[in-house]
């Protein structure tokens, strides 16, 4: 985290929740405006971890193959011989996600969901580990297509980066005078290092209590008045893990219920979708998680004893 800070200054907050994302297994959809660091972000965390980084430019033109990769026939073997596409790089930055026809964005559920990709019947696995970091505009919806409830699911958190503040941004424009910054990074974690964390978050303790009060909080979101649909079992699960990676960022080999409640707000409100089936904004949807974590009461008593 100290080292990705190095390049994206003033988002603590924000590479926290992607590194954990990353533990987690889980992809971000990142929801911003241009110009604020989301492709810096994502080649300062693939530096990081010395893995392979690939940007994608999402386009009306653009198919899915064009992501995937696709079957050419060798004429010097007589055999149909697979070409990668983009998706096989250990860290993706999908740019401007909406901006591409919804064939094009289905072909990435595949990959997100089972980091493998299926062309002309032949599976292909992709890298381990496998990050996908998708950007979209949250102002400009001109000539985008929105991603469907389904596809949003598919991401573990939803974040945004935000303008930096006044001091930062000074700050970044002194660095970047004569180079910059991503030019000097160098690598503190291997994705050996990535695929232990990720298998040291799935044993984190996740006491009873702890697993009630998670899906009470995505039971209550289902059953919330302004809602039409609620957070899905998937959102449990990304709940759960990212409180389990939360816990371990925090130097615990256990959860405890704020945990929880400092993920919840990044992992359920992005898959709510309001009575009117318009696309829920994000200050509506952090209101509605407001009122569930008043109303769902919190399992404090089970971990007294472990806090002492």
């Amino acid at each position: 985290m100290d080292n990705i800070e190095g390049v994206v200054k003033g988002k603590s907050e924000t590479v926290k929740l992607v590194v954990i994302a990353l533990v987690s297994n889980g992809q971000v959809l990142v929801e911003d405006v241009p110009g604020v660091g989301k492709t810096m972000l994502s080649r300062a965390l693939a530096r990081s971890i010395d893995a392979s980084f690939q940007r994608i430019q999402f386009t009306p033109d653009i198919l899915p193959s064009d992501v995937t990769g696709v079957s050419v026939f060798n004429q010097k073997t007589g055999e149909f011989e697979f070409q990668p596409g983009p998706i096989f790089a250990n860290i993706i930055l999908i740019d401007e996600i909406n901006r591409t026809t919804p064939r094009t964005q289905s072909s990435l559920l595949e990959a997100m969901d089972e980091h493998q990709v299926t062309v002309d019947g032949r599976t292909h696995r992709l890298p381990d580990p496998f990050f996908v970091m998708a950007t979209q505009n949250p102002v400009e919806f001109y000539g985008t297509y929105p991603l469907p409830e389904g596809q949003r699911d598919r991401f573990m958190m939803s974040v945004g980066l935000g303008y930096p503040a006044f001091d930062v941004e000074k700050e970044i424009a002194r660095d970047q005078m004569k180079r910059h910054p991503i030019e000097e990074l160098e690598p503190v974690m291997t994705s050996d290092d990535i695929r232990e964390l990720q298998s040291a978050v799935r044993d984190v303790h996740v006491d009873q209590d702890i697993l009630g009060y998670i899906v009470s909080l995505v039971h209550a979101t289902r059953n919330h008045p302004d809602l039409l649909l609620g957070a899905s079992p998937r959102g449990s699960l990304a709940l759960m893990r990212t409180a389990q990676a939360s816990a371990i960022a925090e130097g615990r080999d256990f959860v405890v219920p704020d945990d929880v409640k400092r993920m919840v707000n990044w992992v359920l409100p992005h898959r709510f979708v309001n009575r009117q089936r318009s696309q829920t904004s994000m200050h509506e949807a952090k209101d509605v998680m407001a009122e569930v974590l008043e109303e769902v009461p919190v399992p404090v008593e089970a971990y007294e004893h472990r806090s002492d």
